[in-house]
């Protein structure tokens, strides 16, 4: 367990660095983005993901890996979303957008040692395409949620779903730099 906290740590900081640069490109421009905007959005990475390994190669020269960081991020940004509501200007500073980025990545991280605690580490023995249906799952649950005006009867809500969206990129992420053949 210990190797992936530390293995989470360094997936997350690669993606911390990229939210941080795109912020002083865009600042926290996303402030804009509605949840359901955020949830499309990660439906578009994961469907090119899914393409991806289903063709094996890209036309626009990006891999997947890039991809699974923007879920994270993405899914980030949808907590913020949630927890702040959307705005209809830039309302945050990006010091308190990253500090938000930052409580909202260890509460995720707490559920996945929570979870990975549980399920013994069963993520490690299953393919990376699996993560990838289970985060188009995932967004297809958020979608009806949010189609319900986020009520739900007995199920996680919207926030549950993108931790489980961004901790399956994560493993998607650390077993690629584990494994010589990512497309296994």
């Amino acid at each position: 367990m210990q190797d992936t906290s530390r293995q989470y740590d360094e997936v997350i900081a690669q993606c911390r660095e990229l939210f941080i640069n795109k912020m002083k490109d865009y600042g926290p421009s996303w402030r804009i983005l509605r949840p359901r905007s955020v949830t499309d959005q990660i439906f578009i990475k994961a469907k090119r993901i899914r393409t991806l390994e289903l063709n094996g190669e890209t036309k626009v020269g990006e891999g997947i890996w890039p991809e699974f960081i923007g879920i994270i991020n993405y899914g980030v940004i949808g907590l913020i979303q949630l927890r702040l509501g959307y705005s209809d200007t830039v309302d945050i500073t990006a010091e308190r957008a990253l500090q938000l980025y930052d409580e909202l990545i260890m509460a995720t991280k707490d559920l996945m040692i929570a979870k990975n605690t549980d399920y013994g580490e069963a993520w490690r023995d299953m393919r990376i395409s699996s993560y990838t249906d289970l985060i188009l799952t995932k967004i297809q649950r958020t979608k009806e949620i949010e189609n319900h005006g986020g009520a739900t009867i007995v199920s996680e809500g919207i926030d549950a779903n993108y931790q489980d969206m961004i901790n399956y990129s994560v493993f998607a992420l650390i077993k690629h730099g584990e494994e010589s053949h990512p497309w296994a």
